[in-house]
């Protein structure tokens, strides 16, 4: 049986529950869905070139990559490469053939460094490495059992704190994108910091992206400032995850992210989502402790791995 390469066709249905269910097969812990996909496709800013590729065997859909360039990165031409073969077909080649055409459109484009995630388990790491790419820095997945789990309670703001949903923003999301921009600038990464500067591409991203639950997302608030925040996302189903936990460096040391995460996954309980995901780097202990805090555990971890071209 020959096993193809080609670009998703975001036009066709199959195509895109196919690739919804390699992901989801491959890496349970992510939320994606059909939909998603199909408005990720539609709406990311044309910069990234973005071109995501699946693997078929027999009119099958076995492998999908993710494949464009970081452009909100300061430092240029640097691409990514995140590919995930369904569990059962890990023998097929796929994976090997989607590498491939990924990095030659890449090379294509003039990115001399890819990056991509990998499972850290024993043979994802050695078909990394067989394929010249080196290890770097590691994040965690982590679950957090919404249904049977015990929350810490609820807290009351401080004085001078307000806890509102991002929905109350919807007139004017402005303040949400600085503090997004803010929080998002500090986060660590092989590719350098990203850099949020496009508050209209944001939105379309972001904002509107249909897996993001304004109702479900929580800004903290002191003196009416937007601080701290919890991002949430959410599959329409009963799985919510967490998009960006943080605070304006402002803000820091108080305890505000804790809260906000809080309430968003109070409010997430009570809305019926039975199972919680989030995501942290493994060298942010800060974040680690205040998952550890809320319940989660870790269910797996991803290594990044690059490869330098030319």
């Amino acid at each position: 049986m020959t096993v193809i390469v080609r670009e998703i066709r975001p036009e066709v249905r199959a195509d895109l529950e196919g690739f919804a269910t390699v992901r989801h097969s491959a890496l349970p812990f992510y939320l994606v869905s059909p939909d998603a996909l199909a408005y990720d496709l539609a709406h990311i800013h044309a910069d990234a070139r973005y071109r995501p590729l699946v693997a078929e065997e027999d009119g099958e859909i076995i492998g999908t990559a993710q494949v464009g360039l970081l452009h909100e990165n300061p430092e240029p031409l640097q691409g990514f490469v995140n590919v995930y073969v369904h569990p059962d077909r890990t023998r097929s080649r796929a994976g090997t053939l989607l590498v491939r055409a990924a990095e030659e459109y890449l090379a294509g484009l003039g990115a001399t460094r890819l990056l991509a995630w990998v499972l850290d388990e024993p043979g994802n790491r050695a078909f990394a490495e067989a394929h010249g790419y080196r290890p770097g820095r590691s994040a965690h997945f982590l679950r957090l059992d919404l249904a049977n789990g015990a929350l810490p309670p609820l807290q009351d703001p401080p004085p001078g704190v307000e806890l509102r949903p991002a929905s109350d923003f919807a007139d004017n999301p402005r303040p949400v994108f600085d503090l997004d921009a803010e929080t998002t600038a500090d986060e660590p990464s092989e590719a350098g910091a990203a850099e949020l500067s496009d508050y209209e591409a944001w939105l379309e991203e972001t904002w509107r992206h249909p897996l993001t639950d304004l109702e479900l997302t929580t800004i903290a608030l002191v003196d009416g400032r937007p601080a701290a925040f919890s991002a949430a996302r959410t599959d329409g189903g009963t799985r919510y995850g967490t998009g960006m936990t943080g605070t304006a460096r402002a803000f820091r040391g108080r305890g505000l992210a804790k809260l906000a995460k809080n309430d968003s996954l109070h409010r997430a309980r009570a809305a019926g989502y039975t199972e919680a995901f989030t995501g942290n780097d493994t060298g942010n202990e800060p974040m680690l402790a205040i998952n550890k805090w809320f319940g989660y555990e870790i269910c797996a971890t991803e290594v990044r791995y690059v490869r330098e071209l030319g």
